[in-house]
């Protein structure tokens, strides 16, 4: 929801759409921490008193319905990641990839959890997913859908796109499952120390300091190059910064004056990006680069390239406006 006055400012964008996801990935990864440390209390109370342990350490593959979705996907992704399923009985493709997801769920020891929906019986999930043709498999990380591919696949290909999706569960959320063990208990992931450094960028972004975000967060990835955490944070505090006293409305106006006017575009699109019309904001960038050359060309696809790393480089928009800019670059 934009603010009612035309001109923006960081503390009221704060928490839009997107820009949440550092808070959220801080939280997910709390949560998995607490539930895996639960569960490994459990098991050592279940051992001391000599009793076999529950099935606390969730099943390998579950067959899920609308009424359980809540309880088996959504609160179970905050501590594994659960990978969707959608099958039905007459669907040939189906009976070729099911059994290959549920050996990969055998072959990853609880690295993630198979959940199987029958789309006959599940109408409302299917419609609420969106599903077009089936099989189609996605994920569910600390409640975020992560789109992952329609059709069959081979056990090579589903392997590889399985490794990603762990690699980004535990490097964003936090989120990571434990290796099965006899007795159906899994062994405890060990605690992630919290990085002070980045705790103190977070901070800075939380309280509206955005420069101080912005080298604190510089300075964690001058450390660690690879901390995902820390370049989304910085992406969200440099998009914030460059909107700090924007007029909105000019901001527009100016853009659809001059469509040629690459400066005003790219205002726009981060103005769009704020306001949750993130396909609006790599639209405009995508349609810019097309029409530029040049040194316009490459500002424009600089820019659009920060913006991907705003919303997350997985999420199905980024990977939509990336086919988009290709096409327009070659």
């Amino acid at each position: 929801m934009q603010p009612r006055n035309s001109r923006l400012n960081s503390s009221a964008l704060r928490g839009a759409v997107d820009l949440a996801a550092v808070k959220a990935a801080g939280e997910a990864a709390q949560k998995a921490e607490q539930a895996r440390a639960e569960r490994a209390r459990q098991a050592a109370a279940a051992d001391s008193a000599g009793a076999v342990p529950a099935q606390s350490a969730h099943q390998l593959v579950i067959d899920v319905t609308e009424d359980t979705f809540e309880t088996e996907v959504v609160q179970r992704s905050t501590e594994v990641p659960v990978v969707i399923d959608f099958w039905a009985e007459w669907c040939g493709p189906c009976k070729q990839l099911s059994p290959i997801l549920e050996d990969l769920a055998e072959e990853y020891a609880g690295r993630f959890v198979l959940a199987k929906i029958d789309v006959d019986a599940n109408q409302l999930l299917s419609q609420q997913f969106g599903i077009q043709g089936i099989p189609a498999v996605m994920a569910v990380v600390a409640g975020q859908l992560v789109p992952l591919f329609q059709g069959a696949e081979s056990a090579a290909n589903i392997r590889k796109i399985l490794d990603q999706l762990i690699l980004v569960a535990e490097q964003r959320f936090g989120v990571a499952g434990g290796a099965a063990v006899p007795g159906g208990a899994e062994a405890a992931a060990p605690q992630r120390p919290e990085d002070p450094a980045l705790s103190a960028a977070h901070d800075a972004l939380d309280s509206g300091d955005l420069g101080g975000a912005i080298r604190a967060y510089q300075n964690v990835l001058i450390e660690q190059p690879g901390n995902t955490e820390a370049k989304l944070g910085l992406a969200q505090a440099e998009l914030l910064k460059r909107i700090e006293g924007l007029d909105l409305q000019a901001v527009r106006a100016a853009a659809a004056a001059d469509p040629k006017d690459v400066e005003a575009q790219l205002k726009a699109a981060d103005l769009d990006l704020v306001g949750g019309h993130v396909e609006d904001a790599f639209g405009r960038l995508v349609t810019t680069v097309g029409r530029t050359a040049g040194e316009d060309r490459d500002a424009a696809r600089v820019r659009l390239l920060e913006l991907f790393e705003v919303i997350g480089v997985e999420d199905p928009r980024v990977v939509a406006a990336r086919t988009a800019l290709a096409r327009v670059l070659f």
